[in-house]
């Protein structure tokens, strides 16, 4: 059988979506980069904000066009989070598509397409069960860059958040699987490994007893062919003074971290049910750059927080000033049925959240465009990821993480390929742009 994928959300989804892919070509399927050639349809979707649900659903919509056509009959499949939080309700509402999964469920798919016939079905399965583990992934031809997901679930329990109701708690994959997998992804021709978990910094503590995210980077390291090592979604309270300092001695680790602190108000991290206190993430803030001078940090906010009035706001707003993060994002506040934050009193109107989020995001604009110009006459190291035209390139430095942070669009005489670390040196900058030509 043919099937074809579209995927939806964050970069664990797009993880996802390689293992089920790779299972199904293991199982002798095929996998089709266009729904016209497709016997069977995938829609991995992201149900964790309200804009994502809806994209979902669009999505869903638009796939459900290519569902019969003169040529053949397709089978319509939607998996992911959107599927595994409203499974029930959609299965009522959308007659169109055949087969709903979970966020769990893809080693089970070649099972379910092979077995599938007329009748719509649901396939939901347990999320608290221990970490699945997939040896088959799919990558693309030259994979120069990949996620590698050290757990799955959350233990965390953000009032605002329903990840851990869709996911499950806190499953760490064995220390020894996914070095197996990094040396694999190495040996395929990655240069860049992104670690990924729900809660990347909560690694371990429920294999080992012990948090053993340093450990694992340190093992990481020692994977010859690897060059970058890079951290996403840390949580502030959780990193810790040995994950600091392996960053700041491991020369293949990026200096560059992720850490979605949410907010800067005491008041309203206690309503969060964040563990994180504006302290505690000046201090952490402050050893990372200690140790590490150069370093790159990106963060989420939330603005409109239910209890977030001006005096909040305001806080927040002076904390991203004195801060002067180099990558931010933000997000006004999705109000989902289902977390304790949905009930809370002192709601915020939706123009307020909205207005808050653009203020934070011009200042964000700001500082941006004065660090990126900090960097004019400077060379830096950057991974190679397409051709713009002759003679022109667009690659990334080691403070950028794919799809999410700044570009280098950069000169040079040679021909180059994706995957290739070359020295640019910076000759002017944007916003969130550089621009430079190779030395």
């Amino acid at each position: 059988m043919k099937v074809y994928f579209e995927t939806l959300g964050c970069p664990k989804n797009a993880n996802d979506t390689e293992m089920a892919q790779g299972i199904l070509e293991d199982s002798g399927h095929i996998v089709v980069d266009n729904p016209m050639e497709a016997d069977a349809i995938v829609v991995n979707t992201c149900g964790f904000i309200n804009d994502a649900k809806k994209e979902s659903i669009d999505k869903i919509f638009e796939m459900a066009d290519y569902k019969e056509t003169e040529e053949r009959k397709r089978t319509l499949i939607v998996s992911g989070c959107l599927s595994k939080r409203y499974g029930e309700e959609l299965f009522e509402e959308l007659p169109e598509v055949d087969i709903f999964l979970g966020v769990n469920e893809y080693h089970k798919l070649p099972e379910i397409l092979d077995n599938f016939h007329a009748e719509r079905e649901m396939h939901f399965y347990d999320a608290n069960k221990e970490f699945v583990e997939i040896k088959s992934r799919r990558l693309l031809d030259n994979p120069y860059s990949a996620t590698i997901k050290i757990a799955e679930g959350c233990n965390n329990v953000c009032a605002y958040c329903i990840i851990p109701h869709i996911r499950g708690h806190y499953r760490s994959r064995r220390m020894e699987d996914i070095l197996q997998e990094a040396q694999q992804l190495a040996e395929s021709g990655c240069v860049e490994l992104i670690l990924i978990a729900q809660d990347v910094t909560a690694y371990g503590q429920d294999l080992y007893g012990k948090f053993a995210l340093a450990e694992l980077v340190r093992q990481l390291c020692k994977i010859e062919k690897l060059k970058w090592i890079r951290l996403m979604y840390c949580y502030e309270d959780r990193i810790t003074d040995e994950l600091i300092e392996v960053m700041a001695t491991e020369s293949k680790v990026c200096h560059y971290i992720d850490i979605p602190i949410q907010h800067a108000s005491d008041a309203i991290l206690r309503g969060m049910n964040r563990r994180s206190t504006h302290n505690s993430i000046v201090s952490t803030i402050g050893k990372l750059r200690t140790a590490m001078p150069d370093i790159h940090i990106r963060t989420t906010l939330i603005t409109g927080f239910p209890g977030e009035k001006k005096q909040e706001f305001d806080e927040l707003y002076d904390f991203v000033e004195e801060m002067r993060f180099e990558r931010l994002g933000i997000f006004a506040y999705s109000k989902e049925e289902g977390t304790p934050a949905a009930t809370m009193k002192g709601q915020v109107r939706a123009d307020v959240k909205e207005k808050r989020k653009d203020s934070i995001m011009r200042l964000q604009l700001e500082i941006s465009l004065v660090k990126n110009q900090e960097k004019i006459g400077k060379t830096v190291e950057v991974l190679v990821e397409e051709q713009d035209e002759e003679g022109v390139y667009i690659g990334r430095t080691q403070y950028d993480a794919p799809e999410i942070d700044n570009s280098v669009v950069f000169k040079t005489n040679r021909v180059l390929k994706p995957g290739e670390l070359v020295n640019v040196k910076i000759t002017d900058a944007f916003d969130y742009d550089l621009v430079g030509v190779e030395e």
